[in-house]
């Protein structure tokens, strides 16, 4: 497979993926803020595919790689918090710690823990499978930078 291929493979991986986030906020599943923090790396990773293609050079799958990882490594954290293997951000777990009253109001915005498991397939979550499939979208990445 040539590098330009890998680029667009991995870049359009990232793509599905907020495809599939957007969706999922389209349909009712409000998004956390974890999961919100996962969705920023793949916007990169898309912004870096589109200026492979055009410029070419070494270190642009290698910024493709590093934001996949990062959003894989987000959804890692935010599966450990929603397992309740380590504690996530006070502001979107437990009882919303850092919260005033007025944001919990039947009358706002709904208020999504991150601690929360909102939707499942084969018991992994949302976090869970981003965090796979964005492993999966590194590996492509670094199959690009090494045909660099």
């Amino acid at each position: 497979m040539t590098r330009q291929i890998l680029i667009i493979w991995a870049a359009f991986g990232s793509f599905a993926l907020l495809a599939g986030a957007y969706l999922f906020q389209f349909i009712g599943y409000t998004p956390c803020q974890m999961c919100l923090w996962q969705r920023w790396p793949h916007f990169v990773a898309i912004a870096v595919g589109l200026v492979a293609m055009r410029i070419g050079g070494k270190l642009l799958p290698a910024l493709g790689a590093l934001a996949t990882a990062t959003t894989s490594a987000i959804g890692v954290y935010h599966t450990g918090v929603e397992r309740d293997w380590w504690e996530g951000p006070s502001s979107c777990t437990g009882t919303g710690g850092d919260l005033s009253g007025d944001l919990l109001s039947l009358d706002g915005p709904r208020l999504v823990m991150c601690d929360q498991v909102s939707w499942e397939l084969f018991s992994l979550s949302m976090a869970s499978w981003n965090a796979l499939f964005a492993a999966g979208l590194c590996l492509v990445w670094i199959a690009a930078f090494r045909k660099s």
